[in-house]
């Protein structure tokens, strides 16, 4: 069984695909504590340090380490101070433990902001990681990825790098996409019965409670009678061009596939609005969205928190995905008899969306 190291590990979305692929998970960290008390409720240990604050012999060996380097540097809906912030030297640190413990496959996962983020001397920042990994002795491969086209019922779009060791003679291949059925909002949202853990939902703000009523099922803002918009969207409807067409407050209809549900979680900015009832989506609700299973259950000191996490989180579906991929690479290297699972063309999309 392949040994993981998972830095950088939230919740546990990108840990729960892999150990879902019969990957055993060695070693995990993060700093959040929402995320940590989570991750350990469902996955199981996990140490709650400053990366900066570990030392590579604290880690075991492993075959594989997977990670998310904090996305906030890279996000172009963010500050975008790339390796200027101070976040932005957290890679550093996993390439730290990378030359320590030489693992076969390394796995990055970040948000699409990365591929165009530049650094101060104004080469990208994708073209500098690749070449560090390239000198620690990795062949790498990186694509943007749209979860949907995964298993995954959401537009989700992450950057996916993978290295894999160049003794190993071997590149990453990116898995096809593949057509899924039962993707949509309404089926989503099916079969959601009170009983299920974290079925609760956080209350809209003032501001929003008034004016989502007046959004229909697939619309959004536009909808909203201009005297009932609040000032600042009054400045910006009259005139949108310059504002570049901003969508607000999008509620998507049951028979769309809903957009990227993002660690805020603010109607505003996401497509967090139910369908039907005028409320977010609950914690349920959008960990159904993020492809976990009904059985996990997600803890924090506050609602907000919970969907902080799985906003965060990798869907565990596309995780499983590109395990099942690696697995596949690395077959002639490892054991697979344990979970039988060699290649993802031995699993059709309907069997793939009831593994995890």
């Amino acid at each position: 069984m392949l040994k993981l190291v998972s830095l950088f590990s939230g919740c546990g979305g990108m840990d729960l695909g892999f150990k879902q692929a019969g990957f055993d998970i060695v070693f995990a960290n993060d700093i959040d504590n929402d995320a940590v008390v989570t991750y350990r409720e469902n996955i199981g240990e996990i140490i709650q340090k400053d990366i900066r604050e570990i030392h590579e012999d604290e880690i075991p060996e492993c075959d594989i380490l997977v990670g998310g380097f904090p996305c906030q540097p890279f996000s172009s809906a963010g500050n975008r101070k790339g390796v200027a912030d101070e976040r932005g030297t957290l890679f550093h640190e996993t390439i730290r433990i990378i030359k320590k413990k030489q693992p076969k496959v390394i796995l990055f996962e970040n948000v699409r902001g990365i591929l165009s983020i530049k650094n101060e001397d104004g080469s990208k920042l994708i073209d500098e990681i690749e070449r560090i990994m390239f000198e620690e002795g990795y062949y790498v491969d990186y694509k943007l990825l749209k979860a949907s086209d995964y298993g995954v019922p959401q537009n989700r779009y992450r950057v996916i790098i993978v290295g894999i060791r160049k003794d190993l003679n071997k590149r990453f291949e990116f898995p096809k996409p593949f057509q899924a059925d039962n993707l949509t909002l309404s089926s989503v949202l099916e079969n959601l019965h009170p009983n299920l853990p974290n079925n609760e939902h956080w209350r809209l703000s003032p501001q929003s409670k008034e004016i989502i009523p007046f959004i229909k099922e697939g619309g959004s803002w536009k909808d909203i009678p201009y005297d009932k918009l609040p000032e600042r969207m009054k400045r910006i409807r009259d005139n949108i061009k310059k504002y570049k067409s901003p969508n607000f407050y999008r509620r998507y209809s049951r028979n769309e596939i809903c957009g990227t549900i993002t660690a805020a979680a603010t109607p505003e900015n996401c497509g967090i609005i139910h369908p039907t009832e005028d409320r977010r989506f609950t914690v349920r609700e959008v960990a159904r969205i993020q492809s976990f299973p009904d059985d996990f259950v997600f803890k924090a000191n506050n609602i907000s928190g919970k969907y902080k996490v799985i906003g965060n989180a990798v869907p565990p579906k596309l995780a499983f995905v590109l395990a099942i991929q690696i697995l596949a690479i690395l077959n002639s290297t490892i054991d697979t008899e344990d979970n039988g699972y060699n290649s993802l063309e031995q699993i059709n999309a309907d069997e793939l969306l009831g593994i995890v």
